[in-house]
């Protein structure tokens, strides 16, 4: 499991992406101020760091310079609400190996994660996910069922990827609301349950198991 490290002071930003990236097989830790950030950076646990830069004690800049002075290497994406052309660069510029505005979507952070990673070491994730007769290509943007293409919007793709991660785990409708529609979503909304049909309409109604209370589960193919 890849551990990474988050540097954001927002406690609800931070929770959200920490529990996110838990559910998506990592292993994160939070750091509220640069100064705790820098200090578990130095350690060279890290496979990967996500940067706030706002941060209550040092500007996001100021630290990135210091982490790559200091020879950490591990690619860094900056998340914040700074979204202009200027700042973009100059996060590029200062050793940021990408950039991303809030709001965001945590599918968007995850796949842009994953890439990073990759980067690092390109046998760490398959670019085909299959689970009995259902197959998804993610750079295709493609899903097969018993080889025949079935059309999904962007949202079923993603809903879809999530269960094909995570086959035979419950997920609760809070990770898929948070993982598929960003973390500005309604807890209350039944839009999970809404989606889960269209999937089951297009996929087939077996795939996808009701876990009473708690989620649903991609079921195992006999």
């Amino acid at each position: 499991m890849s551990l990474i490290l988050i540097i954001e002071d927002e406690p609800r930003i931070s929770s959200f992406i920490a529990k996110g990236l838990k559910a998506a097989g990592f292993l994160p830790t939070v750091c509220a101020t640069a100064r705790e950030g820098y200090a578990q950076a130095r350690s060279g646990n890290f496979e990967l760091i996500i940067l706030d830069l706002g941060l209550p004690d040092e500007d996001g800049f100021s630290l990135l310079r210091r982490m790559r002075e200091s020879h950490i290497d591990a690619p860094v994406i900056i998340l914040t609400a700074r979204n202009s052309v200027d700042d973009t660069v100059a996060g590029l510029q200062n050793g940021a190996d990408d950039y991303m505005a809030k709001p965001f979507h945590f599918d968007e952070l995850l796949a842009r994660v994953r890439l990073r990673l990759r980067a690092e070491d390109s046998s760490s994730e398959t670019s085909v996910l299959s689970h009995g007769s259902l197959e998804m290509d993610l750079l295709r943007r493609l899903v097969t069922v018993d080889g025949v293409e079935v059309d999904l919007s962007a949202r079923e793709f993603s809903l879809a990827e999530a269960f094909l991660r995570n086959p035979g785990l419950v997920l609760s409708r809070e990770q898929l609301l948070s993982r598929v529609w960003g973390y500005d979503f309604d807890p209350g909304s039944n839009v999970v349950d809404v989606y889960v049909r269209y999937l089951r309409n297009k996929l087939g109604i077996e795939r996808f198991e009701t876990v009473r209370g708690v989620g649903y589960r991609l079921a195992r193919e006999s």
